[in-house]
């Protein structure tokens, strides 16, 4: 079945991205998607995108974009590269900052992608185990590595990690970039992004996907220190040099013109999660602490896949994984409140036929 293919393809095991269904109306909490629709400002900017022009090659610069990003995070337009989606920036981070005779380090529990980057490039990593409650081992990650990569928060346990201990682990490897994965930090982290201009090692990788709602679009960014940019530009223009289309780049920019909007449906999603928490406590849940859009829950007498088969059942779509320190947990996304509300009724009644 794969003749012709290459060693490093065979040996490959490609990351699985959470369903996406095409028939049926489920309620969907299994990708971490906005339940809300995106800025006005955004559908504004892409229906006047939407022109003749689009027979012109976009900006490979993408200059107008950085400019904006840069005026909202207090940079220079040279501290900020942008790509198709944080996936793909994080993939060229792998590239461009880390050499296969070092080890990198990220966490056992983790976003799934990171090892599959590492074995697409031919990288060693070492996964290092989260203590017991998925809090993050500081000093297992200080020194004698070839880089380090964190979500923060975390993915998939919504935990998040302190600017303080941020700023430990670049100050304890100060030979190795450190890549901070932000994709979930507008619903209650603290970004290292204050940091950069203090430490020439720090990579931060945010996206549109999850906050701004733009997740079908396609746009995330990396923040750094000029030279950690130049080094992604030089590997993304070996292989792509218009990574982000002309309707992206317009809708993203309507984006960042609508801070009021992000602030709002933000603090609505942190809402709703607090409660869904505090409510699933209450039935009898593990609820992990969640600094992110979705909640990590786990039940004494249910076991997570069980859940799973019986949320689907109920037209419910939620997150689970077969590996052995999460398996018998959900990854569940804050909906909105018809939607969780309709979530813990269905979970009620599963742990009534126990």
């Amino acid at each position: 079945m794969k003749e012709f293919w290459s060693k490093r393809a065979r040996d490959l095991i490609p990351y699985t991205p959470g369903e996406q269904p095409r028939q049926r109306q489920w309620i969907k909490l299994n990708t971490n998607e906005n339940p809300y629709p995106p800025s006005q400002k955004v559908l504004a900017a892409i229906r006047e995108a939407a022109s003749e022009t689009l027979r012109l090659y976009p900006d490979p610069e993408c200059t107008s974009l950085r400019e904006a990003l840069a005026a909202t995070f207090d940079l220079k337009p040279n501290q900020v590269f942008v790509g198709n989606g944080s996936d793909e920036v994080l993939a060229l981070c792998f590239q461009a900052f880390f050499d296969p005779d070092r080890t990198i380090l990220f966490p056992d529990v983790t976003y799934s992608f990171y090892p599959v980057f590492a074995d697409l490039y031919g990288l060693s990593y070492r996964e290092v185990p989260l203590d017991e409650r998925f809090g993050l081992p500081l000093e297992s990650f200080l020194g004698g590595n070839g880089g380090v990569v964190i979500a923060n928060p975390n993915a998939p346990t919504g935990r998040a990690v302190s600017l303080c201990d941020i700023r430990a682990l670049l100050e304890g490897n100060p030979e190795s970039v450190v890549v901070v994965d932000e994709a979930y930090v507008d619903f209650g982290a603290q970004s290292a992004v204050p940091l950069i201009d203090s430490y020439p090692n720090l990579v931060v990788v945010q996206t549109m996907s999850k906050s701004r709602a733009l997740a079908g679009l396609r746009v995330g960014f990396a923040l750094g220190n000029e030279n950690l940019m130049a080094a992604l530009n030089c590997v993304k223009n070996s292989f792509n040099s218009y990574t982000l289309d002309r309707l992206a780049l317009a809708g993203a920019e309507g984006a960042l013109r609508d801070g009021e909007y992000l602030r709002a449906i933000t603090m609505k999603i942190s809402s709703t999660r607090d409660w869904v928490a505090d409510r699933l406590k209450r039935m009898g849940f593990e609820v992990s602490d969640s600094a992110a859009n979705f909640l990590f829950i786990s039940h004494p007498d249910i076991p997570a896949k069980t859940l799973l088969d019986g949320l689907r059942e109920r037209g419910i779509l939620v997150r689970w994984w077969d590996k052995p320190r999460i398996r018998n947990y959900l990854r569940i996304t804050v909906g909105t409140d018809q939607e969780m509300e309709a979530l813990c009724q269905a979970l009620t009644q599963m742990s009534e036929c126990i």
